[in-house]
């Protein structure tokens, strides 16, 4: 198998995406792992992530992940379920993400997304695709929420 089989098309083309159609991911539990290797990546230490002795007396009470982490990790939940693996072209803009509640280490968070909006972009060889997304913990609670839109590409002729 070539490199190219292996990144073969198995998203959904523009023209397959319907206004009203869910998307649902599977879940993964955040761990202390994924919280430590953000704040490594990123630089970003904040005691309210990082530090269990300053956050047990925070009004949280626990640590948090870092709320860029929680999207970081929905775009990946996203990408897991291959709706858009080798037809998106971009992902052009997040629109009003909000970081509703905390992601606490251990919280299990999962991704929905639905089509609100199809425009089609020729010229761009496909179409803006726009998508309410939510990411939810494991009592089903919206822990994160916004829009994406995306350029997809047009399917090939033929």
């Amino acid at each position: 198998m070539d490199r190219h089989e292996l990144s073969q098309q198995r998203g959904l083309y523009f023209e397959e995406f319907e206004i009203g159609h869910e998307i649902f991911s599977a879940s993964r539990t955040v761990t202390e792992a994924d919280i430590v290797g953000f704040a490594g990546l990123t630089g970003d230490w904040t005691s309210i992530h990082t530090d269990a002795v300053f956050a047990a007396a925070h009004p949280l009470g626990q640590r948090v992940a870092h709320g860029l982490l929680g999207l970081s990790v929905a775009v990946a939940l996203a990408t897991w379920t291959g709706f858009i693996e080798g037809t998106v072209l971009a992902f052009r803009e997040i629109i009003d993400w909000k970081f509703r509640l905390p992601i606490y280490l251990g919280d299990t968070i999962s991704m929905r997304a639905k089509v609100i909006e199809v425009k089609s972009v020729r010229q761009l060889g496909g179409g803006l695709v726009n998508f309410k997304v939510d990411l939810l913990n494991q009592d089903g609670k919206i822990v994160q929420q916004g829009k994406w839109v995306m350029l997809v590409m047009n399917k090939p002729e033929g």
